[in-house]
């Protein structure tokens, strides 16, 4: 009779742990006109910096399945001026067909979840899961030529959470 209860309180256990360690994925209360210091000591450590003219950007990626990046975008004066959520239909519109680059798109929506390569088009492609209209398990897709140029963007169902797709891997 242990034995069970033992197991029952190990499970509660791990799932408290495991809630508690999804708060570390909050995105706070972050304001503008906050210092760069108050905002990485809210959220951590940025995933990547990038330099915009004389502003610069702190990415917090929140994992393949969290299915999000935030953008702190740090002015001159190093003050927060903006704080968002970067993988949305709104941001991927910024990205522009044969114009813009790797650095653009690192810019607009952050680092990929994952990458690849596929050799007979000759294309080099960035994933990014998101959550399309706050509801669907998404996937954008955002495709280089040999040139670094964004040369089509393609949105679908993620097939990592795509019920139908976990079925049919088994």
């Amino acid at each position: 009779m242990i034995a069970p209860r033992l197991l029952k309180m190990l499970g509660l256990l791990l799932a408290v742990l495991s809630l508690s360690s999804c708060v570390s994925w909050g995105v706070g209360t972050i304001k503008t006109g906050q210092t760069e210091a108050e905002v990485i000591a809210q959220l951590g450590q940025p995933t990547h910096i990038y330099q915009d003219g004389d502003q610069h950007l702190l990415e917090y990626m929140r994992g393949r399945m969290a299915q999000a990046t935030h953008m702190a975008r740090i002015g001159s004066d190093g003050k927060l001026i903006s704080y968002e959520q970067v993988l949305s239909l709104q941001k991927f519109a910024q990205i522009k067909v044969g114009q813009s680059d790797k650095a653009s798109v690192l810019k607009i929506i952050g680092a990929p979840s994952e990458t690849g390569f596929f050799p007979r088009v000759q294309l080099e492609t960035w994933s990014y899961p998101y959550k399309e209209s706050g509801v669907w398990d998404s996937l954008m897709s955002v495709y280089f030529d040999q040139a670094g140029i964004v040369s089509k963007l393609e949105n679908g169902p993620d097939p990592l959470r795509d019920p139908s797709e976990r079925r049919s891997r088994h």
